[in-house]
């Protein structure tokens, strides 16, 4: 079998387009798309790079590496005929070996996948569930704990540094022990607030309220939780992009609260359904989430293989 694999930056309209309908035509099939949103954003930046598996001039797959991660796709129409296993035998030939730790996604935990991984030495390490629902006029409203209040996020302006600075911190606090949403930065908010996605109105931070006293330009109390919502353009389906509240603040249903807010600012943005991920062993978010009436979707499975 001849195989190659080509990187050029998705700036290249040409591979951009080969790279996307590979990447589209596995998402058709299989129900759910093969690269997160992660993923993309670590492309866009140069932080990882994305690949064509080649067959001739067949694009028979793609992938994005580096970092220590792969995440690797087949077209449907190429699927079982070895593609998968000769790409990654390519991988670890070209980068080396690829002896260090590593790290690749299986979205859907499709069974080949499963199979793959074996092959090659990782096993699963998290479970990642996707849970959905439909939005309902009948929705509880949110009914805050005392002294909290909900605003919208404030991005910053010429006079006024905004939240960004607060919510990392607080994001950071909230999920410390967590891969991904740990490490986000001032720079990688200010990225998804590039996204054509984003609206300030749907990221609702939960804080303490002002005293009746506190003049009109006394600053806002800290924020207690958050509930980011994200809404594709043109798109019915909303997602609670990522809820946070702080550990002094857990156990009170500000969590709760913030899950009702943000139902029923997605009505309001006319959507008619709402899914989410959540860590699978992360039992008191999945406990509220499955209290509220979401149901599971779909699974994704991030597998390991350690260092040799």
């Amino acid at each position: 079998m001849s195989f190659t694999l080509s990187a050029p930056d998705l700036a290249d309209a040409a591979f951009a387009a080969r790279f996307h309908d590979v990447a589209d035509a596995a998402a058709h099939t299989d129900g759910h798309r093969p690269f997160n949103e992660q993923a993309l954003l670590d492309v866009r930046s140069g932080r990882r790079r994305p690949q064509l598996l080649l067959e001739g001039e067949d694009a028979v797959g793609a992938a994005i590496l580096g970092a220590g991660e792969i995440d690797l796709v087949v077209h449907p129409r190429y699927r079982r005929r070895g593609h998968a296993t000769a790409a990654l035998r390519r991988v670890f030939e070209d980068e080396g070996g690829m002896s260090g730790d590593l790290t690749a996604w299986a979205h859907g935990d499709h069974p080949g996948a499963r199979a793959l991984a074996d092959r090659f030495g990782f096993s699963a390490a998290r479970t990642l569930l996707q849970l959905e629902r439909p939005l309902s006029a009948a929705d509880d409203s949110p009914e805050l704990p005392a002294g909290v209040v909900i605003t919208a996020f404030r991005p910053a302006t010429a006079g006024d540094p905004g939240d960004a600075a607060e919510w990392v911190r607080l994001n950071a606090l909230i999920f410390a022990a967590h891969p991904e949403q740990g490490a986000l930065t001032e720079a990688d908010l200010a990225a998804r607030q590039d996204e054509p996605w984003f609206d300030a109105g749907d990221l609702l931070l939960a804080r303490t309220s002002r005293p009746d006293s506190a003049p009109d330009d006394a600053a806002p109390g800290p924020i207690l939780g958050y509930n980011w919502l994200k809404i594709e353009p043109g798109s019915s389906l909303g997602e609670i992009y990522v809820l946070g509240v702080h550990p002094d603040s857990a156990g009170a249903g500000l969590g709760r609260a913030l899950m009702l807010a943000g139902l029923a600012r997605l009505r309001e943005r006319g959507c008619t359904a709402v899914e989410l991920y959540v860590e699978a062993e992360s039992t008191a978010p999945v406990r509220l989430y499955r209290s509220l009436g979401f149901a599971d979707r779909t699974v994704d499975v991030q597998y390991h293989r350690w260092p040799r």
